[in-house]
């Protein structure tokens, strides 16, 4: 189904506006580009002087170019084992900032009475901070390994895996749905890259975040320019 442009730079496909917000009791958010302005992996090789490299692999990825996230998130790990711990604190307090309409949208969604959830293929140590500055109810991402100080180019192992891919994100939305009782139509998912597609499949609602081309041609909203709040031309209280 081809999509229509409500307004210059927001795309909807699907339905007819408005939607009422809530009628949905959960909304998901992939983190890196989608609910922040960086992907953090590629920010710590900035820092570690190994940008181009990973970055490269992360844009693959993103756009769905490598079929196996997994794989290709331990290629970019790997190549940061030695990276001072200092590197994340540099990153989380020089480069990583909210996008904009963040804070609108999840206040929002918050004051419409959803449940909200970050579940990121990125890492735990910038999740948690996202997590508490928008207070969100639910977090999930990688645990970067670091002993002596550095890196050591691996993610720990979790009671649910790894590392965190675009089935672990759909199972995590899926869960969560059945623990609070709701149906997957009661879900939004919001994100911009190929791993976020699986969730935003099984949600009722998707919405896509300055996308990549692949997830524009599936998402029921895409916003192309401006916040994340544009959505709230669409979405009622």
């Amino acid at each position: 189904m081809d999509a229509i442009e409500h307004a210059p730079g927001l795309h909807i496909r699907g339905f007819q506006p408005p939607l009422r917000l809530c009628d949905y009791r959960l909304v998901a958010f992939d983190m890196d580009s989608t609910l922040i302005n960086i992907e953090c992996v590629d920010e710590i090789a900035r820092a570690a002087g190994r940008y181009d490299e990973v970055a490269a692999i992360t844009e693959a990825a993103m756009r769905g170019e490598i079929a196996d996230y997994k794989e290709s998130l331990r290629r970019r790990m790997a190549l940061l084992a030695g990276v001072p711990e200092t590197a994340l604190h540099q990153v989380a307090e020089q480069r990583l900032q909210l996008n904009p309409g963040v804070e609108a949208f999840v206040a929002a969604c918050q004051a419409a009475g959803l449940k909200t959830m970050l579940v990121s293929g990125g890492f735990t140590f910038f999740s948690e901070r996202v997590r508490q500055r928008l207070k969100l109810d639910f977090a999930r991402a990688n645990t970067l390994g670091i002993a002596h100080g550095k890196l050591t180019g691996t993610l720990l192992q979790r009671p649910w895996g790894d590392i965190v891919d675009g089935a672990e994100k759909r199972r995590v939305l899926l869960e969560v749905a059945e623990l609070m009782g709701i149906e997957p139509s009661q879900v939004i998912a919001v994100g911009d890259g190929a791993n976020d597609l699986p969730m935003m499949a099984a949600a009722g609602l998707s919405i896509a975040y300055h996308p990549k081309p692949a997830v524009a041609a599936e998402a029921m909203i895409a916003i192309t320019s401006g916040g994340l709040d544009r959505a709230l031309d669409v979405l009622r209280g």
